[in-house]
């Protein structure tokens, strides 16, 4: 039976060099893709977009190798010159802008405006990249020996696998494909199936520039898959480092298998994250910040805010704005200029909803707003706030990657720094607070024991100057700012005699 697309409704997609039937393996060379098909589904009606043709075991083989025959050329470039083609890079996106940010809008479900800027932080990290190129340095180390001369050098690691999750289908490749191919590495990226036109477009977008610069473009390679391609990346030598976004059980999985072969990885996973609301804190901030940490991407952001703990002095009226100002928010389809909130992003996030407000409300959580399916054919819930009385309720532990928000009191700030730090992911907390020791106990050692650590600010969102990522069961990988990009170059710690005699380290003797 023939398949019914939407693609004619969607005059964007054509920008973006999309059909209704797409290759999904780019193997350096050549656009093929014989493997599995992977649907394009709008969630807002669930109908089908398009469709992309994955890449089989032999096509990623091809991609390998052809990626491996590119090495040398790549490599060979003056990194300034890698920085020049990432800045033509980032203005490509930027003539895309508008075309992609609806791509992401219309295949995961988020609002138009959010679409828009995750491909801003890729033409941010494409502007990072380009500087990056013009400073990217080792140091010079003091040596003990007379006449000698010592020295970082950070060399690229060659091959980058890259496996992304559909909630950031864009950001989260660029954030390490621009700094891979600025530090000299070849990558394939293998994004998710649900988001499948994202990754063809975006693949297409950089090829345009490595063409018109005559570069190879197996400078990126594209493997759309499910677990099969992801484990023979996992699991190939070839690749020194993978980068993994994902869910902590499939981290755990990736962690075990690059570390037996001795490969490196960068470990995005589960975030469950708090906002803490002190007694001295501005209460229309933390309420603007909440909705949106809480409501964005409904709830599907790995910064998304999980847990909001309020003083006592403020609880009961923070409480009621809050539960207003949810009423108010508008769910609807994401490319309508008014929805605030648009669709999970499949049927199968609509049950761990429904089975985990059953959960909740088992635990004493009582539902303040929101707590339904909504009616039709996209998979639109309400976005819900529970009351609980028990910030260390097993439920509490767990991160469903959905919209709800917990929302419980404290009297103490140790109090609130320990719920905090008693869930087993670390990626993003927020303190609202106007006292300088509130301050500085938080964002101190025995504070906050997450990789972002913010005040007077939500959880949700990171500018890419910072690096990105958690502890504990987040993984500890960090991408996109300040030194990560010593995560995708080897380090070689160089020693050169220039003088006629051979002293040894430590004063150590050996006189033939």
């Amino acid at each position: 039976m023939s398949q019914t697309f939407a693609f004619e409704k969607y005059p964007f997609l054509k920008e973006l060099g999309l059909e209704q039937t797409n290759h999904g393996c780019f193997d350096g060379e050549k656009w093929t893709g014989n493997g599995k098909t992977f649907l394009s589904v709008n969630p807002t009606n669930n109908e089908v977009i398009a469709e992309v043709k994955g890449a089989t075991p032999e096509e990623y083989e091809v991609a390998v190798q052809n990626m491996n025959k590119a090495k040398a050329e790549w490599v060979k470039l003056p990194l300034p010159r890698r920085g020049e083609i990432v800045r033509q890079i980032g203005d490509a996106f930027r003539k895309h802008k508008a075309a992609l940010g609806r791509l992401v809008s219309l295949e995961v479900g988020k609002i138009v405006a959010e679409g828009e800027g995750e491909v801003q932080e890729i033409i941010d990290i494409c502007d990072m990249a380009c500087g990056l190129s013009r400073s990217l340095n080792g140091q010079i180390i003091p040596s003990e020996r007379p006449d000698h001369f010592m020295m970082e050098q950070w060399n690229p690691l060659g091959l980058v696998g890259v496996i992304s999750a559909f909630n950031f289908p864009t950001a989260v490749f660029g954030w390490n494909f621009m700094i891979a191919a600025v530090c000299g590495n070849l990558t394939m990226w293998k994004g998710s199936p649900s988001t499948s036109l994202c990754s063809v477009a975006c693949t297409k977008i950089i090829l345009e520039i490595l063409e018109k610069n005559n570069l190879p473009k197996a400078a990126l390679t594209l493997c759309m898959g499910e677990a099969d391609i992801g484990n023979l990346m996992v699991e190939d030598k070839r690749f020194p480092l993978i980068s993994f976004t994902g869910s902590t059980q499939v981290g755990r999985i990736v962690s075990e298998k690059v570390s037996k072969r001795f490969g490196k990885t960068i470990l995005e996973l589960g975030g469950n994250n708090c906002l803490i609301v002190c007694e001295d804190a501005n209460e229309e901030l933390a309420l603007k910040a909440s909705c949106f940490a809480a409501v964005g991407t409904c709830g599907q952001r790995c910064t998304s805010l999980r847990r909001l703990i309020i003083h006592s002095s403020k609880y009961e009226s923070l409480k009621e704005k809050l539960v207003k100002a949810y009423k108010s928010v508008v769910v609807g389809d994401p490319l309508n200029s008014g929805t605030l909130c648009g669709p999970l992003h499949s049927k199968a996030q609509i049950k761990i909803y429904e089975d985990g407000l059953k959960k909740i409300q088992e635990q004493g959580g009582k539902i303040l707003t929101g707590g339904k399916v909504m009616d039709g054919p996209g998979n639109f819930v309400e976005p819900t706030i529970v009351e609980m009385t028990d910030p260390y309720a097993p439920i509490l532990q767990h991160e469903l990657f959905v919209p709800i928000l917990y929302i419980m009191k404290f009297d103490d700030l140790d109090e609130a720094i320990a719920i905090n730090n008693s869930v087993p992911q670390g990626l993003s907390a927020s303190l609202f607070t106007n006292n300088l020791q509130n301050l500085f106990k938080w964002t101190g050692p025995l504070g906050a024991d997450t990789g972002i650590v913010n005040v007077n600010i939500g959880p949700s969102g990171a500018e890419i100057g910072g690096a990105f990522g958690g502890e504990k069961e987040t993984g500890g990988g960090r991408e996109s700012g300040s030194d990560s990009w010593k995560q995708y170059m080897r380090r070689s710690t160089c020693t050169v005699n220039f003088g006629k005699s051979l002293p040894l380290a430590q004063g150590i003797k050996f006189d033939l």
